[in-house]
């Protein structure tokens, strides 16, 4: 038996990765919010061609992608997860909102697993690195399909008391999340609702919702993907870090500085991704404005020293 002096030095066990199986009808729910504006992202080439495509579409197209890849990339990500600065309490609120309505998964969910991801990159644990299943063509192929979206078809949900403690005891964000079907909801409406009175026509308020709705969280959706997936097979690696998350520059627009994975990898909580010189990041800059507006504080800016400890010997 041992002793009290032995008992309280024992450590607790930490809880498990897993913690809870979807079922069947949150998998059905799932497939559809996946499939159905992939299926509309297909389709959009020949949607285009036999009715058009007008400027109002791209328009509301181009503003609720900005808005929503930024409640990710700003909010989910750098804010959520990472805690690359501080804020106020409405600012938190609607950038949790706002990220939902990428339709990514609710707050809890998708910090949970990003988390995880970190905790584990590209080694057993980690929900979608492609780095799993061998280094064979074969092996790969599998690998980014798993990486990209392939990850997300599986029962298996992150454990949020692990990864996402502060999250489940933050009662306006418990509520942002019970409510995610809502956000969901206003991501495909507010589009089709706006074309419908930008054009005064039931047939704007169609094509919007197709374009600015469908299209867009499918084509937001293989963008963020892209960077679990591509991100971490092809691009450059001037930063040393304990996975093989890559700087893939092709992206860096499209994902609002998400791209810089590597330098993100190499130095998690900073609120800057692309540190070197010539890197666009638009987060980086959103949160520089928040900043400056007295909306953010505490931001953990880059340091020229640090980011020279951080550079790969060769």
């Amino acid at each position: 038996m041992s002793s009290p002096a032995q008992a309280s030095t024992t450590k607790t066990p930490p809880k498990p990765i897993i913690g809870s199986q979807r079922t069947t009808g949150q998998m059905i729910v799932l497939k559809a919010f996946l499939l159905i504006p992939f299926l509309a992202l297909v389709a959009a080439v020949p949607f285009a061609w036999g009715w058009g495509l007008t400027w109002v579409d791209l328009a509301l197209a181009a503003l609720f992608y900005t808005v929503g890849t930024l409640g990710v990339t700003v909010g989910y990500h750098r804010y959520f997860t990472h805690g690359a600065f501080k804020t106020n309490r409405p600012l938190r609120i609607a950038l949790a909102i706002v990220g939902s309505m990428a339709v990514q998964g609710s707050v809890i969910f998708w910090v949970a697993s990003h988390r995880r991801h970190h905790a584990f990159a590209d080694r057993e644990g980690d929900p979608h690195s492609p780095w799993l299943f061998g280094t064979s063509p074969g092996a790969l192929l599998r690998g980014f399909w798993h990486a990209h979206m392939g990850w997300m078809f599986k029962r298996d949900v992150t454990n949020y008391e692990r990864f996402a403690p502060d999250l489940l005891a933050d009662k306006d964000l418990k509520v942002v999340n019970r409510y995610f079907w809502l956000w969901i909801t206003l991501s495909l409406a507010l589009p089709a609702l706006l074309g419908g009175l930008l054009t005064w026509s039931w047939w704007g308020a169609v094509t919007a919702f197709f374009w600015a709705g469908l299209v867009r969280i499918a084509f937001s959706h293989h963008v963020t993907w892209s960077v679990n997936s591509i991100c971490h097979m092809v691009g450059e690696r001037p930063f040393a870090s304990r996975d093989r998350a890559a700087n893939f520059w092709p992206l860096a627009i499209l994902s609002m500085g998400e791209s810089w994975h590597n330098s993100h990898h190499a130095d998690p909580t900073c609120a800057r991704h692309g540190v070197l010189r010539g890197q666009i990041d638009i987060s980086a800059r959103i949160i520089w404005l928040f900043e400056k507006l007295g909306w953010a504080r505490n931001v953990r800016w880059p340091r020229a020293e640090r980011i020279a400890a951080k550079r790969a010997t060769a």
